[in-house]
């Protein structure tokens, strides 16, 4: 029997996620010849069960503020080249209707919607030289003058590996940590990676007056050190979920506090000028007006007791001071499983900020979630996804 022949391709790209993807149909449209391989039966996992089946594909607020990493820089150079406004363009250009939710968010209009996405990304590959592999395994990646790839469907050859693999949260899904194991072969340092946009776990004394409240929810101001956020606040079983809270998780550490402001509308002279409107009522009854009664009940235990006009004012401050910087102390969060995304990734420093080529390896690009780049809750992430293929696929 004759050698097995290896089929030869510009670029392969491990991962059909939203970044390899949109890498893809970019590369294709420059006329190279590319493959994309995913372990799935199917491309766009995440995709089809982000926003609920209607993919928050964009946000109209993407900016590199919004996004966390090591090197705050690195998004600037890919988000300003292909900003949101390109993706829409291609939204519009496949006619898939999309609103505004709230805060910048952008997501498909009916259920199930994120198929369209999902369909518009394949049609544009289609219309180019980009071949997929679904349900097809890398076995092993090695490097000489060119990338060799062996998988359970063959080998393959190419002058560009692009990892768009993405990172650990939900495996259900199939996540792995397949682009670190190719940063270690390669040599490409990796910062530490931990959930992001996650809901926050608490300890026994906090649970014994949060878990009454599961499936309560609040408007809140949710800070750290160096975020804040004003949305809801959702109770569970664990602690604490909902969108304020994801969005901070992204910013909190193990052993460090964060702070709920319960009355985010209400300065801290509220309580004492509820004193002179009604003298007779006691203060619980006064923040049950100001809160929910299940909420105001859990959180009163810990303010004075008694009628609120025998309180002094100074009194009635502080306890209103209290609930706009109520602290928490997490012990951790709910992993990977319930996590939306990762933080940490490949180093930035590492990596071309215009073509997330490995400057110590040639031809080796990394895109998407296994970068150490994390937006914030509303889209930004795959806009990252966007931005960050885009720039691959102009450089192969």
């Amino acid at each position: 029997m004759g050698a097995v022949r290896t089929l030869s391709y510009d670029a392969i790209i491990i991962g059909g996620g939203a970044a390899g993807l949109y890498c893809a149909l970019h590369a294709g449209r420059r006329g190279k010849r590319i493959l994309v391989i995913e372990h799935n039966n199917e491309v766009g996992a995440k995709i089809l069960i982000s926003g609920g089946g209607r993919c928050n594909f964009t946000n109209i607020n993407a900016s590199a503020d919004r996004f966390i990493s090591a090197n705050p820089h690195f998004v600037r150079s890919a988000l300003a080249r292909h900003a949101q406004r390109d993706f829409i363009a291609l939204v519009e250009k496949h006619g898939i209707p999309y609103y505004e939710k709230t805060l910048g968010q952008l997501f498909c209009e009916g259920a199930r919607s994120s198929r369209r996405i999902v369909q518009m990304l394949l049609d544009e590959c289609a219309a180019t030289d980009v071949t997929i592999s679904t349900a097809c395994h890398v076995a092993e990646i090695t490097r000489a003058d060119s990338f060799q790839v062996g998988t359970n469907h063959g080998s393959f050859e190419c002058d560009a590996l692009i990892v768009a693999t993405g990172g650990f949260p939900i495996p259900k899904l199939g996540a792995t940590g397949f682009a670190f194991d190719v940063a270690k072969q390669f040599n490409i340092p990796v910062i530490e990676t931990r959930p992001a946009l996650v809901p926050l776990t608490f300890g026994q004394a906090d649970l014994d007056w949060m878990k009454p409240l599961s499936g309560v929810s609040a408007d809140v101001t949710a800070r750290t050190e160096k975020a804040t956020f004003r949305e809801a606040a959702l109770f569970t079983h664990r602690g604490l979920s909902g969108p304020s809270i994801l969005q901070i998780s992204s910013y909190w550490r193990p052993g460090r506090t964060i702070e709920i402001d319960w009355l985010p509308d209400a300065t801290p002279d509220v309580l004492a000028a509820r004193k002179r409107e009604r003298p007779k009522a006691q203060l619980k009854s006064v923040v049950a007006e100001l809160l929910s009664d299940r909420v105001a009940t859990a959180l009163s235990g810990a303010l004075p007791a008694g009628v609120i006009g025998d309180m002094k004012d100074t009194t009635l401050i502080d306890a209103a001071q209290r609930l706009k910087a109520w602290p928490l102390a997490p012990i951790g969060t709910e992993g990977y499983a319930k996590a939306e995304v990762m933080a940490g990734g490949i180093d930035t420093n590492a990596l071309s900020q215009q073509s997330m080529e490995a400057r110590t390896v040639p031809g080796l690009f990394f895109i998407g979630e296994a970068v150490d780049v994390t937006g914030w809750l509303g889209g930004y992430n795959f806009q990252w996804a966007w931005s960050s293929g885009w720039a691959a696929a102009q450089s192969v």
